[in-house]
C-alpha cells in the first residue's frame, strides 16, 4: 500500500507507522522548528518528543512515529506549530 508525501508515493507495510515508512524511503527530516526553521525527523520514536510532527490529510500535529500509514493518506511536512489545510 502507499500514501503520498510531498506529492510522491511512499510504500508502506500494513501496520507500519508514517515515520518508519518515511525513514525506509530515505527521508530523514520532515518538520522544521518554529524558531530557526531547523529540520527534524524521528528522535525518540515512541511519541514523547514531538520532533516527528507531520500534517496528515490536512491535520497538523500528527506524530509520524505513532500514526499508522493508511492507503491514500496525504502526508506533508510540518512547519513550526503547523497549519490546517482548510481545503480538506
Amino acid at each position: 500500500m502507499s500514501f503520498s508525501f510531498q506529492g510522491k508515493e511512499i510504500q508502506a507495510e500494513p501496520g507500519q507507522s508514517v515515520g518508519a515508512a518515511l525513514l525506509a524511503a530515505g527521508h530523514r527530516s520532515w518538520r522544521t522548528t518554529r524558531h530557526g526553521g531547523e529540520p527534524r525527523g524521528i528522535f525518540c520514536g515512541i511519541g514523547v518528543c514531538f520532533d516527528c510532527l507531520v500534517v496528515v490529510n490536512g491535520r497538523p500535529g500528527q506524530r509520524a512515529c505513532l500514526t499508522e500509514a493508511r492507503p491514500g493518506d496525504r502526508v506533508e511536512p510540518q512547519e513550526g506549530a503547523g497549519r490546517a489545510d482548510l481545503a480538506c
